[in-house]
């Protein structure tokens, strides 16, 4: 195995959960992050020699976020609309089995279903902060790097996705029957 090789190993793979993680959450398809992440360690194996001293993981995540941004534009000039995955806010109960559940294992998917879906209807700069900040646990200078804007820029928008997620959290839970415990 030759020196690049182990270097890249033992400093970008550690951090493959958190980019697929984050390919998932841009993507919401578990067959589209794969081809995300495997096309961003491409990309980050054939521009490793250029890093230099650098935060490995946001690296990676920017470079995760570059592809997400490629296939993404690419997608759309081929005007190909997936089927829905089976956690898919608005589609997903046409893909899921009708096997019932136990009811605290049924509320816990609801109150899942409903933050995925307030998570997918913010802006997608909001989203992204949001999901790198608090899945990713990423420190602001971090998300700046990955995002490419200001940490001031980061600071708001994370303060308005929040506010935002709370806000219609609170709207859509309002008045919904809760189960005795």
């Amino acid at each position: 195995m030759d020196e690049k090789r182990a270097r890249f190993e033992a400093e970008v793979l550690p951090h493959l959960d958190a980019a697929y993680r984050f390919a998932r959450w841009l993507t919401h398809a578990p067959a589209d992050a794969d081809d995300i992440v495997q096309e961003a360690v491409l990309r980050a194996f054939r521009g490793f020699d250029a890093l230099r001293g650098s935060d490995v993981k946001a690296w990676l995540l920017a470079i995760v976020r570059n592809c997400h941004s490629t296939a993404f534009r690419q997608r759309q000039r081929r005007a190909f609309v997936p089927l829905p995955e089976e956690n898919d806010a608005q589609y997903g109960y046409a893909m899921r089995s009708n096997i019932p559940d136990p009811q605290d294992e049924s509320i816990r998917r609801d109150e899942r279903r409903t933050l995925e879906k307030l998570i997918a209807a913010l802006p997608e700069e909001h989203r992204t902060v949001l999901m790198l900040r608090e899945i990713e646990e990423m420190d602001y200078r971090q998300i700046a790097q990955v995002t490419s804007v200001p940490i001031g820029t980061v600071m708001s928008r994370l303060a308005r996705s929040r506010a935002a997620l709370k806000a219609r959290w609170l709207l859509e839970t309002a008045g919904e029957p809760r189960a005795v415990r």
